[in-house]
This record gives structure tokens, sequence and C-alpha cells, in this order.
């Protein structure tokens, strides 16, 4: 979801940069530099880290024991090719994004605030999904004592904030910009 929001942002900025090209409106202006604000930070914040995270971990636990994360019974309802466009091309799209555009990273500690934030609250969900209906929503989780769940969502946090940072200067590198 975040990918396909993220994306959707790109499309409606391309298309309304196209559109005001050659006018002389402020007020478009000013709406465009907002829409370009919005998709800098959601790449910086969420589609980067959360994309690199969600590839890695998924594919890292897949490839230890996918009844962890992806149980063979899955098969029967998510095709391969679906399994692929949440766990696998996000890495290869977000990459190509971060090379054709350059993106303005908000300061480190707001983008950090920011990504804590997201993990945080997404662990949270995870959590109350659990509260609420007695499934952990990744297998992985069923076989985790209490202690070590905490330790595995603090360690969660502290990689997709390492990833965040692995952005910010991966697009400096590429962009060679200096803050």
């Amino acid at each position: 979801v975040i990918q396909a929001v993220f994306f959707g942002i790109c499309v409606l900025t391309d298309l309304s940069s196209l559109l005001t090209k050659g006018n002389d409106s402020q007020e478009q202006e000013r709406q465009l530099k907002k829409l370009i604000s919005l998709r800098d930070w959601v790449m910086a914040v969420l589609a980067f880290p959360v994309g690199v995270f969600v590839v890695t971990m998924f594919w890292s636990i897949y490839i230890y024991d996918r009844e962890l994360v992806y149980p063979k019974l899955l098969d029967n309802f998510i095709p391969a090719w679906l399994n692929h466009g949440m766990h696998t091309t996000v890495l290869p799209f977000v990459l190509i994004e971060m090379r054709t555009t350059h993106h303005q990273y908000p300061s480190r500690t707001c983008g950090l605030a920011a990504v804590c934030t997201f993990a945080v609250g997404y662990i949270l969900w995870v959590c109350w999904i659990h509260h609420v209906t007695g499934v952990w929503v990744y297998p992985l989780l069923e076989h985790l004592s209490p202690g070590v769940k905490i330790i595995f969502f603090a360690a969660v946090t502290i990689i997709i904030n390492i990833f965040y940072l692995v952005g910010e200067v991966l697009n400096n590198y590429i962009w060679d910009t200096q803050k």
C-alpha cells in the first residue's frame, strides 16, 4: 500500500509538473512545491526504508523457513506473481525512482523520528490484531517468547532506521549533494 500510494503521488507530481510548465500561476507553483515536498517526504521516510526492509526481511526469513513468514498454504490463494509484486519488485522500483529523481530528505532528526513513529505504530497495529483475533499476522511471532518479541520489535525499529540512513546516504551519493 505504501508503494502504491507513493508511486501514485509520483505520477500526480509528474502530471502536475507537465500541466503547470510554462504557466505563470504562483498558486499552481506553490501547490506543485507542496506536492513535491510530500513526494520527497514519503520517499525518504516510508517508501525507501520500508520497501528495503520488507524485501530484505521477507526473503531472509523465507529462505530460512518460509513457514515463518509465508506459509505454503498461501500459495493456493496468492499467485507467485503477486507475492513477488509485494515482496520483490519494491526494491528495483524504489531504486529506479531514487536514481531518476532527486529527493530532498527532511532533517535527520525529523526523518528518524517519523520512521520510528511509523515503525512503532505498525508494531502496535500488529499487536492489536493479535489481541483482537488471537492470531499473529506474521507466523514468526508465534514462536517468540514475550521478551524475545520485545527485543525483535526493537531490532526491527533499529533496522528500519538504518535503512532510512542508507537511503539518505545513497540519495546524496547519487545526486552528489552535501548537507
